[in-house]
């Protein structure tokens, strides 16, 4: 679990070695802040994927939902049926130098097996997974592997797009480079007709 008063500490000890008064009138409360803002984004560095995968794990039985299982392939996915759900907004932090990535956007894409996902859960498992340090590379990955566990499907598309401000705000300083990620599996990663409902 995230220590908050162990990171107050830290913070205090940052400011100091900024050079400023932690005990200054704008700064007093500031350690606090930052540490109860910390258990706020890092809520998602408290789960493991297989944790998020159960706590949001809310499926419903294809038939029982009235869609017609005439038809299925071999592998007992449901054809010409894609679930798609586009421009899901969250943030994250960059693991390199703790700097927000922001404007980011997912695209999630599965094709359902037996069971579908309750669409709110999708948003709430980008949400979660983003609340880590993290790789752009790595957050897709890891939403289409807790998608995988929770809707056994093979077919999952997860891409991201958003700004990174360890690129807009310092180093380089392009305040205007989008980074795009891309995780594709299963059939998504070899039919071009299935990867564009991604765009």
């Amino acid at each position: 679990m995230i220590d908050e008063k162990a990171i107050e500490e830290h913070i205090r000890g940052i400011l100091v070695a900024l050079g400023d008064d932690p005990e200054r009138e704008g700064l007093k409360d500031t350690p606090n802040r930052v540490a109860r803002m910390y258990s706020e984004v890092f809520a998602g560095m408290n789960y493991t994927n297989h944790e998020i995968a159960e706590m949001f794990n809310r499926t419903f039985d294809v038939e029982m939902d009235g869609l017609d299982r005439q038809g299925e392939d071999e592998v007992n996915a449901i054809p010409g049926r894609v679930v798609v759900m586009k421009d899901i907004e969250f943030f994250s932090y960059c693991e390199h130098h703790m700097a927000l990535m922001y404007d980011m956007k997912a695209n999630v894409a599965y094709i359902p097996r037996d069971r579908v996902i309750g669409l709110s859960k999708i948003a709430r498992v980008c949400d979660m997974v983003g609340r880590r340090l993290q790789l752009q590379e790595k957050i897709g990955k890891d939403i289409a592997d807790i998608l995988a566990e929770i809707t056994k499907s093979e077919d999952i598309a997860v891409t991201i797009e958003g700004y990174h401000s360890c690129v807009t705000a310092r180093g380089i300083k392009k305040n205007h480079t989008k980074t795009f990620t891309a995780e594709l599996r299963g059939r998504f990663r070899t039919d071009a007709n299935l990867q564009f409902y991604l765009k």
